[in-house]
């Protein structure tokens, strides 16, 4: 198997799994995270004699498709599911590049195993995601679905559309994980005068904390104090539905649970169970178990979300900011040099 160094003086095979874009691609597009502009490398890329294909098909397609490439980029949004089966269909592969944040869906053991290096471009959407979770709190607290179905509905029913809207000031949330993207949605949310609670396997420091505008808690008294609970925490085996029925249950009635880290953090029925039934006024996030979400995942029709698809880590800055992040960790392997080490996750070269 070729090292970093020999693969890097000759000529190499780039896999890109993206999401889809046609059919509103456009020259002057600001979408580069998608299979037809591969984040706009193509040129650089084809232009030093390297082989560029870009494609969404996550299954067989792929594997074809990486049976000999030596560089394949993904992302959460449209991930590859990369376990020891897939690395075995890939004997050239020498590194995967994660092109956002939250590489779950790489199996690093495995990757090390079979002499893949790993990296994600970090930082590179936490303003983006912090962003998307102030909105969805902002959603689900404030009701907003039911006004703004009665403006396509043409409807007019006031009392309707507000019986569950409430103030987000006063209200008590709680983040469970405090890292760059929870950091940042306290950032955001302090403005709102709330009270916040926290929990993270490690504390911040007192003038952190009062920064940030947050009090530590421990997770059972923070879900059992909190009108909003907002996950941002990476998944982990130890973190694999953390909120299951247990934990949902002991949530305050009529809170609220927003989710834009994981899907697979919450256990799918028991949160359609508990909205279902009431227990929760709400759900909001925007990533799911597995992604693409089938037609049929019932976190599609269950009552009282706010879903969308994974798009909170895509604004337009944030793949622009990917974007440059894959060319340095590709312009570094070419070059030969070690990889950036604030963006490499798992060292495959046996360096």
């Amino acid at each position: 198997m070729l090292t970093v160094e020999e693969s890097a003086e000759g000529k190499m095979k780039i896999v890109a799994l993206l999401y889809p874009e046609e059919p509103h691609a456009r020259t002057d597009s600001g979408v580069l995270a998608s299979a037809e502009r591969v984040l706009d490398l193509r040129d650089w890329l084809e232009g030093e004699g390297h082989t560029v294909v870009g494609t969404t098909d996550t299954g067989e397609g792929l594997d074809e498709e990486l049976a000999d490439a030596e560089v394949l980029i993904t992302t959460p949004f449209w991930p590859a599911y990369m376990d020891d089966a897939r690395f075995a269909k890939a004997p050239q592969l020498k590194l995967v590049i994660n092109a956002g944040i939250g590489s779950d869906h790489v199996d690093r053991d495995a990757a090390k195993r079979h002499g893949a290096s790993v990296a994600e471009v970090t930082g590179s959407n936490v303003v983006s995601v912090a962003e998307h979770n102030v909105m969805q709190i902002l959603l689900l607290v404030r009701d907003f679905l039911p006004g703004h179905r009665q403006v396509e509905e043409g409807r007019w029913d006031v009392a309707d559309a507000v019986r569950s809207s409430h103030d987000l000031e006063g209200k008590t949330v709680g983040l469970v994980g405090l890292g760059a993207i929870g950091g940042r949605t306290a950032l955001r949310l302090k403005g709102f005068d709330v009270r916040m609670l926290y929990y993270a396997p490690h504390r911040r420091s007192p003038a952190e904390e009062e920064t940030l505008g947050v009090k530590y808690a421990r997770l059972d008294d923070l879900v059992a104090e909190s009108d909003v609970v907002c996950l941002a925490l990476p998944l982990s085996s130890e973190s694999q539905s953390l909120f299951g029925r247990e934990r949902i249950a002991a949530m305050k009635p009529g809170s609220w649970l927003v989710n834009t880290a994981r899907g697979a953090l919450v256990d799918t029925d028991a949160l359609v169970e508990a909205l279902e039934s009431g227990h929760l006024a709400g759900y909001a996030g925007d990533t799911w178990y597995p992604q693409p979400a089938p037609v049929d995942h019932p976190w599609r029709t269950m009552p009282r979300q706010a879903m969308t698809i994974h798009t909170s880590g895509m604004s337009l800055e944030a793949q622009q900011r990917i974007a440059s992040g894959v060319r340095e960790i590709l312009g570094a392997y070419l070059a030969g040099g070690p990889l950036p080490e604030d963006y490499l996750l798992t060292d495959g070269s046996g360096g």
